[in-house]
């Protein structure tokens, strides 16, 4: 049986996820829209070809009876209510990421989906479905390096607006790892600190990059990660995992190696969304077929607590410059 989407937010991630749903995954169609602006909404309903219904409003089309799951892509501040009350209608809801734009709302979305007594939220943090992180866990799970002691990896971005602040260099960008090097290591994080290195004069003058960010997890190993968002050469992600008897590294995108104009070259991507479109589609076929199968095993409602838990962390290191305890409750048997 196909399952009926409604999508709240039809900017570049919305109709990026409604295109994916329309021509490359299975198992589910849009029949709903919503967005702030309704003449948006409608010309991606028409661009896109979709029979669907747009609503003036995002509560309206939670509560419409032919939709059974949600796709929330709004602006982030709005993330929290829509989630809250897909969970009250009991229906299965995708969220990008922020789940919520503070670790209390993303507690009180835990809280409402512990009492609705059944896993109805997933968070769009896409890192733990490429293939490349995959592979790197298989060979953490391996035991092939031994016990992970350091990481060392890097967030680097060609060029950011104005508008990019200090801050969103952990609440947008560091965010990411903050996810996928828990999963990956199936550890918490207990400790942060951010240094400032010499300052590029590639930045606007209001924000400080790059950025090294430090982080201790309880189980004693050590991360640094460097977030460089004007490196200018362009988009990379890098991840090295130094364990007691050897060391994996995240593998590069696959790309052509070249020998021209004496040169031996391969080429770097520079849009993130091509570096990890396929974990995009992976991720949200498996929201698809999690809502269908009633078992839902992406990133919970819980990892995005975590994460807001230690980048509220690692904003107050940026701003204090000292070493900022990361403390996390237990994590509730519901998402054992």
């Amino acid at each position: 049986m196909t399952l009926k989407l409604g999508v709240i937010g039809t900017g570049a991630i919305g109709q990026d996820h409604i295109r994916r749903c329309t021509t490359t995954l299975s198992g589910a169609k849009v029949v709903a829209l919503n967005d702030i602006n309704r003449e948006q909404a409608m010309r991606v309903a028409k661009e896109q070809g979709l029979d669907a219904q747009v609503y003036e409003d995002g509560h309206e089309l939670i509560q419409a009876a032919d939709v059974e799951a949600i796709l929330v892509t709004s602006w982030g501040p709005t993330h929290e209510e829509f989630v809250l009350a897909a969970i009250a209608a009991g229906k299965p809801v995708f969220c990008e990421k922020p789940l919520a734009v503070s670790a209390e709302g993303c507690k009180r979305i835990v809280e409402a989906e512990i009492a609705a007594g059944k896993r109805l939220v997933q968070v769009g943090f896409m890192r733990p479905y490429d293939n490349g992180y995959r592979a790197l866990k298989e060979v953490l799970l391996s035991g092939k390096i031994g016990a992970p002691l350091m990481l060392h990896c890097a967030h680097r971005n060609p060029t950011v607006g104005d508008s990019y602040t200090t801050d969103m260099a952990i609440t947008d960008t560091l965010i990411h790892e903050l996810d996928v090097l828990r999963w990956l290591l199936d550890d918490d994080y207990v400790s942060a600190q951010v240094i400032f290195p010499r300052k590029t004069g590639k930045a606007s003058s209001h924000l400080k990059d790059p950025q090294i960010v430090l982080l201790e997890t309880a189980k004693g190993a050590r991360i640094d990660v460097e977030i460089f968002v004007n490196c200018q050469y362009g988009y990379d992600i890098q991840c090295e995992v130094v364990g007691e008897t050897g060391i994996a590294k995240l593998p590069e995108p696959s790309a052509v190696q070249m020998r021209s104009e004496a040169k031996l070259s391969v080429e770097i991507l520079t849009d993130w969304k091509q570096r990890f479109i396929a974990a995009y589609d992976v991720e949200l076929q498996g929201f698809i077929d999690g809502v269908r199968n009633e078992r839902l095993s992406g990133p919970s409602a819980w990892d995005g607590f975590a994460a807001a838990v230690s980048a509220d962390a690692c904003v107050e290191a940026q701003q204090s410059g000292a070493i900022v305890a990361i403390s996390l409750p237990q994590r509730p048997a519901f998402y054992d």
